[in-house]
């Protein structure tokens, strides 16, 4: 059996005392155990004065990455844009301006009868007149059969051709524009650019060719006369032209035909013209023939408005004399235009050119009422 000290397989290599022998001879005092010390090494003692350290010390600057990058940002952001304000206030070129409308030019031509104006009820008028096959209304301004051009589709020349007609309709055609009412229907259509050549003519209509009011739209004086019969008789053609990869003209030539009687109260020289007195109860007819060029551009089409260019009316019954800039004065029933007939022009006169134009209107435009009422 081995002893108490010994391991249980015994003394290694077959040694009696096993391997610790040699060193039982060795003792160390008390005070040597107590004297001896102990040392750890750190790990950077341990791998030696020439390694270089894992983690590296940053600088607190170096820290603060994303504040770094923020700053650097706005930094960045304020220099762009004081460089392109500065380039803003120094560009040698300046900036192109928006291109403006172009002005109304307008002629409004009165047209005299030949002999007195023929009077009866609408029904009768119009059925013997050569608005007979007329249609009433909107429904007389049909859009043409169209093809895309060069630069515009079908789609959007049709386009161009419905803001023409919703200009006609409200123009010549709403009761209340022909009666001296509203004009902002009319007005929602204009470019613009026309806006303030509009305002002007309608507050100060003038026979220059540019402030007529009635170069714009149709308008009798409420004063003078009423309309007998809302329904106005509508016949003419609309087109559309390419004038630039940008811009299309719309031509429109229609007539317009209105029954008209006087109105309740109105005096019997009410076309400040002595000229007869109106037939009582009886209406006549209002020729009003509207030739109209409009620009319509890619802008307006989403705008739904057009420019007004040129603008050509004649209408009759009317004497010569009388000032159609504001409102037409047409002759009524019974009334004729006396001794005012066109002037005539002698181009070898010198002096100021009589500006005044007139036409006589054709006796076969006339109606020829089969009850006339006298």
């Amino acid at each position: 059996m081995t002893g108490p000290g010994d391991p249980p397989e015994g003394t290694p290599d077959g040694a009696p005392g096993g391997g610790d022998d040699e060193y039982r001879s060795v003792v160390f005092d008390e005070r040597f155990v107590r004297a001896a010390r102990l040392q750890e090494f750190s790990a950077d003692e341990r791998l030696g004065e020439h390694h270089a350290p894992a983690v590296r010390i940053r600088h607190a600057w170096l820290r603060l990455g994303g504040s770094r990058q923020a700053v650097l940002l706005v930094l960045l952001i304020v220099l762009a844009f004081g460089t392109a304000v500065y380039m803003g206030v120094r560009h040698p070129y300046k900036a192109p301006e928006p291109v403006r409308a172009e002005p109304l030019r307008s002629s409004v031509v009165p047209l005299a009868p030949p002999a007195a104006v023929p009077g009866a009820a609408p029904a009768d008028l119009f059925a013997h007149s050569p608005a007979a096959d007329y249609r009433i209304g909107a429904a007389g301004i049909n859009l043409p059969a169209v093809q895309r051009s060069a630069h515009f589709s079908d789609g959007q020349i049709v386009s161009a051709l419905t803001i023409a007609k919703d200009y006609l309709v409200r123009s010549s055609v709403d009761p209340a524009t022909l009666t001296g009412g509203s004009v902002r229907p009319v007005r929602l259509l204009l470019d613009t650019g026309q806006l303030d050549q509009f305002d002007r003519s309608l507050a100060h209509p003038d026979d220059n060719g540019r402030d007529a009011a009635t170069g714009w739209l149709v308008r009798f004086d409420a004063k003078q006369l009423r309309l007998a019969d809302r329904n106005v008789r509508v016949n003419g053609t609309l087109d559309a032209t390419e004038l630039s990869p940008d811009t299309l003209d719309v031509a429109a030539d229609y007539t317009f035909v209105y029954a008209v009687q006087p109105a309740p109260g109105a005096p019997a020289d009410a076309a400040g013209q002595h000229t007869g007195t109106p037939t009582a109860g009886a209406a006549s007819l209002v020729t009003v023939r509207r030739q109209l060029h409009f620009r319509i551009g890619r802008d307006d089409l989403a705008d739904h408005r057009l420019v007004v260019v040129q603008s050509s009316l004649q209408a009759g019954p009317m004497t010569c004399s009388s000032d159609p800039a504001d409102t037409l004065h047409p002759l009524l029933a019974g009334q004729h235009a006396g001794p005012d007939r066109p002037a005539g022009t002698d181009p070898y006169a010198r002096g100021r050119v009589n500006a005044a134009l007139c036409g006589e209107l054709s006796a076969t435009s006339q109606p020829t009422p089969s009850r006339p009422i006298r």
